[in-house]
C-alpha cells in the first residue's frame, strides 16, 4: 500500500475537472479575446467559470480575477493594498510571522521600497488574536494580510473578527485562503475581507491557475502587464482549460462540504490519537481550531528529512512543512514562530489528508510512522544522549 498524505502540497486532479478541461485543449481552443466564434465560445466558458468560482465563495463574478496560482494572487493583493495606502500617505503593513513565503517575500520586497512591516508573533497554539492585530494598527496602517489557514500546521485564524476590526479602523484586509477554499466554508460576505487568494490545485483542480477575489472598489495594481485580459488587471491570454478545471473542481469540492469535513475530521482525529502515543512527540497547533485534514507533529531526537525518506520507502508520502521550502535543511519558520526550539522543529512531520483517503490508509500510517521513528532514534546520537540523561528531554 502507498498512501498519499501530502494534500496540503498539492492534490490529484479530479476526474470531473479533467473531463471539463479536455474540450478546451482540442476542440474549443480559441483565444477568449478573439471576435470569431471559436474565440467567443472560449469567452463564454471563461464567463461561466468566473460565475462558478464566485458562487462558491459567495462573491459577485465581477470580483473574481483569474491568476497563475495562489502566489500570484497573494502578490497582487498585497502590492495593491500597499499602493492604495501609499497614495494616502499610509505605508505600514501588518502580517504574521508564520505566513506563506508568497506573502513574506512580497513584504520583504515592499520593505525595500520604503514600507514598514509589522509581523505579529504567533501564540503557541498557532492562532493569531484579534487583540494583537488591534494593538498593532496605527494611523498609517494601509493593509492587514493574515492567512485563513496555516499551510504547515493547519490552524484556522479568526479572519472575520480581524476584518471587522480593520474596517472599523479604515484598513484594507487580505487573507491567503489557499489552504481554506474547498476544505472549510469560505463566504467572503460573511468574512468581510477586501481581498482573498486561492489556488486550484489545493482542491483537486489543475496546477498553474488560481484566483483573486477583490471586493468592488478595491483598486488592483497589475503585477503582469499586457493586454486587457481580466478587465485590464492581469495581462496574458487566459488559461481557459485550467480556469474551466478550477471551476469544476471548486464546485465539486464545495457541493457536499459538511459531509466531507466530518469524514476527514474523523480520519484526522484517529491520526492524532495514534501519533500522540509515540513517546516524546507533540502535536503542533490548536487541537480543535484546525482545518479537517492537516496534522503536524514533532518527534524528539530525529531529523525530518530522514523521516520523510524512510516513510516514502515504507509507502507514505508526507512533508516536513510547506512544499515551497521542502528543499531547505532549515527548520520550519512556522514552527519557530510558535516558539518551538530549533532542535525540536527539525523533527517535524506534516500529514495532510482529504476525502480521498481511507481508514485503511490511516491504519497504514499509524503502523509505519512509529516504526520509522523508532528506527531513526536507534541510530541517533542525540537520542542516545537524551535517553541516558546527558541532555534533558524537551518534549
Amino acid at each position: 500500500m502507498y498512501v498519499y498524505a501530502d494534500n496540503a502540497a498539492t492534490t490529484s486532479l479530479s476526474p470531473k475537472a479533467l473531463e471539463a478541461m479536455m474540450p478546451y485543449f482540442t476542440e474549443t481552443y480559441g483565444n477568449a479575446s478573439s471576435l470569431h466564434s471559436p474565440g467567443q465560445r472560449a469567452a463564454e466558458a471563461l464567463q461561466a467559470a468566473r460565475e462558478a468560482v464566485a458562487a462558491a465563495i459567495n462573491a459577485d463574478f465581477k470580483e473574481i480575477y483569474f491568476t497563475g496560482g495562489g502566489s500570484e494572487a497573494d502578490n497582487q493583493a498585497i502590492i495593491s493594498g500597499a499602493m492604495a495606502g501609499a497614495r494616502k500617505g499610509k505605508k505600514h503593513i501588518i502580517s504574521t510571522a508564520f505566513e506563506h513565503h508568497a506573502v513574506l517575500h512580497t513584504l520583504n520586497k515592499l520593505e525595500k521600497e520604503g514600507f514598514e512591516v509589522t509581523l505579529l508573533p504567533v501564540h503557541e497554539n498557532g492562532v493569531v488574536t484579534v487583540e494583537d492585530v488591534a494593538a498593532a494598527i496605527r494611523p498609517d496602517t494601509a493593509l492587514v494580510t493574515i492567512m485563513f489557514v496555516n499551510n504547515e500546521i493547519g490552524t484556522i485564524q479568526p479572519i472575520a473578527e480581524i476584518a471587522a476590526l480593520c474596517h472599523e479602523k479604515g484598513v484594507l484586509m487580505h487573507t491567503d485562503a489557499v489552504q481554506a477554499v474547498g476544505h472549510i466554508p469560505v463566504d467572503v460576505q460573511a468574512l468581510g475581507v477586501d481581498m482573498l487568494s486561492m489556488a486550484a490545485h489545493k482542491f483537486h483542480g489543475p496546477k498553474g491557475v488560481g484566483a483573486l477575489y477583490a471586493r468592488r472598489g478595491v483598486p488592483l495594481v497589475n503585477v503582469i502587464e499586457g493586454g486587457q485580459q481580466e478587465r485590464g488587471k492581469r495581462g496574458g491570454t487566459e488559461n481557459i482549460p485550467g480556469i474551466v478545471g478550477m471551476a469544476a473542481a471548486i464546485g465539486e469540492a464545495t457541493a457536499d462540504l459538511p459531509a466531507h469535513m466530518a469524514y476527514v475530521t474523523g480520519l484526522r482525529e484517529k491520526l492524532i490519537e495514534g501519533l500522540s502515543k509515540i513517546p516524546h512527540s507533540r502535536l503542533n497547533g490548536d487541537r480543535d481550531k484546525r482545518v479537517p485534514g492537516t496534522v503536524n507533529f514533532c518527534f524528539e531526537g530525529i531529523e525530518g528529512e530522514g523521516l520523510l525518506l524512510w516513510l516514502d520507502q515504507k509507502g507514505v508520502a508526507a512533508s516536513s512543512g510547506s512544499a515551497c521550502t521542502s528543499g531547505s535543511l532549515d527548520p520550519s519558520h512556522v514552527l519557530l514562530a510558535l516558539g518551538i526550539p530549533h532542535e525540536i522543529a527539525h523533527g517535524s512531520l506534516r500529514l495532510s489528508i482529504d476525502v480521498l483517503n481511507t481508514p485503511e490508509e490511516i491504519d497504514h500510517i499509524l503502523k509505519v510512522v512509529p516504526e520509522v521513528v523508532d528506527y531513526l532514534r536507534a541510530m541517533s546520537p542525540v537520542w542516545d544522549e537524551l535517553e541516558r540523561g546527558l541532555t534533558p528531554h524537551l518534549i
